[in-house]
């Protein structure tokens, strides 16, 4: 696809058409401390994938806030907009909601090198954490991948491990009913929250903590990646919505905030 074809494509939400979402928003508060804002931001909202993540769904929580915020956000449905490199390398921020599915040598390359080069990437549950099962580099770049969800929906905690954190600061422990993810995950990031299996539906996990939400780099890019977000109702949740949408802001800042330093896989 060209970029005027994915242009004109992406018009069809860029005028702000999305319906708002459902799900009540008010009293969020998602300012950070450092100054993080979205406005002005120029944020590429990728969706799509498998339907059962309800891809749309999210989209329209997540878009008009965005928008509300003051931020330029252009939404495609299609992953040839990771082949425009004029446009992608303008954009501060790539979010994607796409569970799994296949994308081609080009189409990665286009994502992986605007990452690598500085623009953000922030995203949730399978729709960045299971997207590409058959491409590595990919999974080197979120910095996990899913590989179980024993008991599907069951009723889980997340444990907040970090509270210094921005994105994690003043929230408490909180529970879901919705998947829990088992990940592989790449030890050097720092990790925000996490999980404890309790082994009633693979014994051999008993006790296992794996975490749920962290902060990565990929080259000069910002990566933030939340688990939690089965389906749209999970983001009901105050805290699981909370911490995406402050960790938007964070990856948002990617070209222009201070990196950070760290190994901190403590879970």
């Amino acid at each position: 696809m060209d970029r005027r074809k994915f242009l004109e494509k992406a018009s069809l939400y860029a005028g702000g058409s999305i319906l708002a979402a459902s799900i009540p928003l008010e009293g969020l508060s998602v300012s950070l401390s450092t100054g993080e804002d979205l406005r002005n931001k120029k944020i590429l909202f990728v969706w799509g994938g498998w339907e059962g993540h309800e891809p749309g769904k999210c989209r329209d929580i997540f878009v008009p806030w965005m928008r509300d915020s003051g931020a330029d956000v252009i939404v495609s449905d299609s992953l040839d907009s990771y082949l425009d490199e004029e446009m992608i390398n303008t954009r501060d921020l790539i979010i994607q909601v796409w569970t799994m599915g296949t994308i081609s040598g080009e189409q990665s390359q286009g994502l992986l090198n605007a990452v690598k080069s500085g623009v953000g990437l922030a995203g949730w549950h399978g729709g960045l954490g299971d997207s590409f099962r058959n491409n590595t580099e990919y999974q080197f770049m979120v910095g996990g991948q899913w590989v179980a969800h024993p008991g599907g929906v069951i009723d889980y905690e997340v444990n907040i491990t970090d509270r210094e954190d921005p994105v994690t600061r003043g929230l408490s422990n909180f529970k879901m009913h919705s998947e829990q993810y088992y990940m592989h995950v790449d030890p050097n990031v720092k990790v925000l929250a996490a999980t404890t299996f309790n082994g009633s539906n693979a014994e051999w996990i008993d006790g296992c903590v794996v975490p749920v939400a962290w902060k990565k780099y990929y080259g000069k890019g910002r990566v933030f990646y939340s688990s939690l977000g089965h389906v749209a109702a999970d983001f009901e949740v105050h805290e699981a919505l909370e911490i995406m949408k402050r960790g938007i802001l964070w990856a948002s800042e990617s070209k222009y905030g201070v990196k950070e330093k760290w190994i901190k896989p403590v879970y």
